[in-house]
C-alpha cells in the first residue's frame, strides 16, 4: 500500500501556515493601526465637542447675568471650525462620509474597482495640495491675532487647515491601499470612503 504522507503535499499547496501567516500580518497591522488612528480621532473630536458646549454654556449663563463674555462667540467659531475639519477626518477613518454611488455600484467590478482608486488619488491630491497650500500662509498669518483674544496668533487658528489634511491624508491612504489589494468583489458594507461619496 503506497505510503501517502511521504510524499509531502500535494503539489502548488503551502507546505506550511507560515506562508499565509505572513500575508495576513500587514493587514492585521493596518487593521490595528485604523483602530488606533480612529479611536485617537475620536478622542480628539470628543473633546472638542466637549470644550465647545461648556464654552458656549459659559457665554451663554454669563450673558444671562449681564456680564457677557467678549471672547466666546470669537472662540467658539474656531472651535465649531476645528470641530468641522476635524470630525472630517473621522469620517474618513471610519468611510463615513454622505454619497450616491449607485453610478459607480452599477459598472462591473473591474471598472468599479479602477474607478474607486483613481477618484481616492484625486482626493488624496486635494488634501495634499489643500495642506501645502494652509502651511504656506502660516508666516503670512504670524503677525495676525484674534480681535477678542489678540494673545491666540492667526497661525494657531488656521494650523487646522495642514493638520486636518495631513490626518485626512492618512485616512484616505489607508483605504486606497485596501482597494489595491483588493482582487475580488468585496461583500458590501455600509460605509463609504470620501472618494466614493464623490460619485
Amino acid at each position: 500500500m503506497k505510503d501517502v504522507s511521504a510524499e509531502g503535499p500535494p503539489r502548488g499547496a503551502n507546505p506550511s501556515p507560515r506562508g499565509a501567516a505572513q500575508r495576513r500580518e500587514p493587514q492585521a497591522w493596518g487593521d490595528h493601526f485604523r483602530t488606533v488612528y480612529g479611536r485617537f480621532l475620536e478622542v480628539l473630536v470628543s473633546a472638542l465637542m466637549i470644550v465647545l458646549f461648556a464654552e458656549v454654556t459659559l457665554g451663554v449663563v454669563f450673558r444671562a447675568i449681564g456680564a457677557s463674555l467678549i471672547w466666546y462667540d470669537e472662540i467658539a467659531s474656531v472651535l465649531l471650525a476645528w470641530l468641522t475639519f476635524y470630525g472630517a477626518a473621522l469620517g474618513s477613518v471610519k468611510r463615513a462620509h454622505i454619497g450616491c454611488p449607485e453610478l459607480v455600484q452599477a459598472m462591473p467590478w473591474r471598472a468599479r474597482r479602477i474607478m474607486n482608486i483613481v477618484a481616492q488619488l484625486l482626493v488624496i491630491g486635494f488634501f495634499v495640495l489643500l495642506g501645502c497650500v494652509g502651511v504656506s500662509i502660516m508666516p503670512v498669518l504670524a503677525t495676525d491675532a484674534l480681535v477678542s483674544v489678540p494673545e491666540i496668533p492667526m497661525s494657531v487658528v488656521q494650523s487646522v487647515i495642514p493638520i486636518s489634511s495631513a490626518l485626512i491624508v492618512v485616512a484616505e491612504a489607508m483605504h486606497l491601499v485596501d482597494l489595491i489589494r483588493e482582487r475580488a468583489a468585496p461583500v458590501a458594507t455600509g460605509g463609504l470612503a470620501l472618494s466614493e461619496g464623490l460619485h
